[in-house]
């Protein structure tokens, strides 16, 4: 692949700078810039009336619903747009019908914007909590298991859902979700499942039909796009909600049940573009490419035991995506990005939590307790831009022993 022709497609990347921050969100493509910036120019009206710069504005909103529910391999009354991942997991928690005493399972290794609500809910309607934290690797490289779960009953006959991340915004780890899910249903089968993908979304392809979720969230700006979100409702599950909407409006569908006049016109109709970009550079390249981006660095973390490393150590993309987060012994992680920043055009970025509070506090161990350095990667990095990186912090590190 050629990694001008790609580089290029990122207007953003011609700074003088290397983006080392892109879990938090993707540089955008050209042509979705493109298309938000033609929206506004030429058809910027209100949907749905019959004049035809109305009727043009409706066909590429319309379209917008199409390729995000095709992405997903879902049927577009399954999808529904919002502002970010948390707002529409706060709608989803608000919506969903439950008595007293039911029980809703969370991990401890998920991001807040998957908990935080379920949290309220529970509160507010007397659910119990139980609460999936790893029984293995607890302090380094904990991962969400289907037999890890199993083995600790937290599925029951009154299991109302069960909430994880299909990947750690933090350790990188990739969740066997479709595994999980069948263990869930093969114990509880009304049990409902919601998966956060947003730290998944940006390095693979999104099936919620082989997943076999009930809900998933992701964000498109972490997929190359605007900062809006979408959220998959299977069919099915949509009978477990009340309805968010409007009285008049039909009480079937996800926008009609959840939509609260989320996701504005102009971003929305940019989905089509961003399908067509990744549908050009194709999976399996982007999969080889961030598979010798995290090698990369994971081969020098793995040679320097001052460093310890937070997730899966192997580069295996099967495994992880390239978030790499670790920390220094002797050093915290903020003077250590500060040192990278004055060494080089490296940008990776310290935090004490990432929004990630409870993997930090319950999970992870004493050495995470100033935060973590976090290295994330997209395609559009190259192995020259990971080297550099690799250089600055060999140069942190041999400078420390001297």
């Amino acid at each position: 692949m050629d990694m001008k022709r790609i580089r290029s497609q990122f207007p953003a990347l011609s700074q003088d700078q290397i983006f080392m921050d892109n879990a938090a969100g993707a540089q955008v493509v050209k042509t979705c810039i493109e298309s938000i910036h033609e929206y506004f120019m030429n058809m910027n009206v209100q949907p749905a009336s019959p004049y035809p710069l109305s009727e043009q504005a409706t066909a590429r909103l319309n379209a917008g619903y199409e390729a995000g529910a095709e992405y997903i391999n879902a049927s577009v009354d399954e999808v529904v747009f919002g502002s970010a991942t948390t707002q529409l997991v706060r709608n989803v928690s608000t919506a969903l019908v439950v008595k007293p005493g039911d029980e809703i399972v969370l991990s401890s290794l998920d991001h807040e914007a998957h908990l935080a609500a379920w949290v309220q809910v529970a509160k507010w309607k007397n659910l119990k909590i139980k609460w999936w934290i790893p029984s293995k690797n607890t302090q380094t490289n904990p991962k969400l298991e289907a037999d890890d779960l199993i083995s600790q009953a937290l599925v029951t006959e009154n299991t109302r859902l069960v909430c994880f991340t299909h990947t750690s915004n933090v350790l990188g780890s990739i969740t066997d979700v479709s595994a999980i899910c069948k263990a869930i249903k093969g114990i509880n089968p009304k049990t409902l499942v919601s998966v956060d993908g947003v730290a998944y979304a940006p390095h693979a392809p999104i099936d919620v039909q082989a997943f076999g979720v009930d809900f998933y969230f992701f964000s498109w700006y972490k997929v190359y796009g605007p900062h809006m979100a979408m959220a998959f409702i299977k069919k099915s599950a949509q009978g477990e909600l009340e309805s968010l909407g409007h009285f008049f409006l039909p009480k079937s569908g996800a926008y009609n049940l959840l939509n609260l006049a989320g996701g504005n016109y102009e971003l929305i109709q940019s989905i089509p573009p961003i399908v067509t970009y990744l549908r050009s550079v194709g999976w399996d390249w982007i999969k080889q490419q961030e598979g010798a981006l995290q090698e990369e660095l994971l081969r020098f973390v793995r040679s320097r035991p001052e460093i310890q490393l937070y997730g899966e150590p192997r580069g295996d993309r099967n495994l992880r995506v390239p978030v790499v987060s670790f920390t220094v012994l002797g050093r915290t992680p903020t003077e250590v990005v500060q040192e990278i920043y004055e060494t080089s055009k490296c940008r990776p970025v310290a935090d004490k939590s990432f929004y990630a509070e409870r993997l930090f506090n319950n999970v992870l161990g004493a050495d995470a307790k100033n935060g973590v350095i976090r290295c994330s990667f997209l395609h559009y990095n190259t192995v020259e831009e990971v080297r550099e990186l690799v250089k600055a912090l060999e140069a942190i590190l041999n400078k420390s022993k001297i």
